[in-house]
């Protein structure tokens, strides 16, 4: 039995629910065909000072624009060893790769927590982000697990990372609801591998890049308990949600319910194909739904939104952090 109210469950979901039944009933399939960009940036700037809430839907493309890759010249800084000794050639399919023993495993899970957590991105993507909605009402929904939203300094109170949190971890299984931070572990496993701060107190591969692929068996990590754990990422059922997970749904919900037939704005920034029933049909049906709303889809060569909206929407094909930069200048 969950320990939540049945309306706390159905502020998220029904989202979801009204996501998917907008894009089973879709007429007229899709089009990038709103303006020119000059156009698109003059009207998201005046949709941006004008409407009454700002809703942002943040998916991979946004970190990715911030510079968070998970593969090429970064993977190939911080993974060398693991590319030469087990083959990996980037880090998404380095985290379901069958590591030979639990040492190994976790020297590759913290540095991939490490870089993608608690080293902060090469480019201001979510500072540029934060300077247009900042004094605005906005919320922000993201299927983005590197917290590079609270790190740039967006309200906590105003986020919902549905798909958790490369900060915490889980038991393996999910039947304990709770999750547990990892910080101290990151920075001692990381440690554990001969990784050398610099002079910010930042991780960096020593000159000498004799780093170790193994951590001690003492530190993998386990729960209070003494069980093994997982990372906090949904991938399977077992994934846990946990009380603040469901009380950032709540408020999600909330801010949605306040917004209805009001002027809002759906900012959607970087949202690809793996999970669009989770932001991009969301808002296009809520979107539908509400004459007052407009979307705008920003995505590189996935720009695009329903001939159903396309009166009230904005395609941005390009780099979010360039057309935020672009639309900054607009503004300031």
């Amino acid at each position: 039995m969950s320990i939540y109210s049945d309306k706390q469950e159905a502020d998220y979901t029904l989202t979801l629910h009204k996501g998917i039944s907008f894009v089973r009933s879709l007429r007229g399939g899709l089009t990038n065909d709103t303006g020119s960009r000059e156009e698109n940036l003059q009207r998201l700037k005046e949709e941006l000072e004008n409407a009454d809430a700002i809703v942002i839907g943040a998916g991979a493309g946004l970190s990715t624009a911030a510079g968070y890759t998970y593969s090429g010249e970064r993977f190939e800084y911080w993974f060398f060893d693991f590319k030469k000794n087990l083959g990996l050639t980037d880090m998404y399919s380095g985290g379901f790769y069958p590591f030979p023993d639990d040492e190994t495993r976790w020297a590759f899970w913290a540095r991939n927590i490490y870089i993608n957590r608690y080293l902060a991105p090469s480019k201001p993507v979510y500072d540029d982000l934060l300077a247009l909605v900042r004094g605005r009402n906005y919320f922000v929904i993201t299927t983005n697990v590197d917290h590079c939203f609270q790190r740039a300094g967006f309200e906590k109170e105003r986020l919902f990372y549905t798909q958790g949190d490369y900060g915490l971890f889980q038991s393996v299984d999910g039947r304990v609801k709770e999750t547990y931070d990892n910080e101290a572990w990151v920075m001692k496993a990381m440690a554990a591998q001969r990784f050398l701060p610099d002079e910010s107190g930042a991780f960096r591969v020593p000159k000498d890049r004799l780093i170790s692929m193994r951590i001690p068996h003492e530190l993998v990590p386990v729960l209070p308990n003494g069980d093994p754990v997982t990372m906090n990422l949904r991938v399977d059922e077992s994934f846990v949600e946990d009380a603040g997970w469901h009380a950032a749904a709540e408020r999600y919900g909330q801010f949605l319910r306040a917004a209805e037939g009001k002027h809002v704005l759906f900012l959607e920034l970087g949202v690809g194909g793996n999970t669009p029933m989770i932001i991009k049909y969301p808002f296009w049906a809520m979107t539908a739904e509400n004459p007052n709303a407009v979307y705008v889809c920003l995505n590189y060569d996935e720009a695009v939104c329903p001939e159903q909206i396309k009166a009230r929407s904005l395609c941005l094909d390009g780099d979010s952090g360039e057309v935020l930069k672009a639309l900054q200048r607009l503004i300031h």
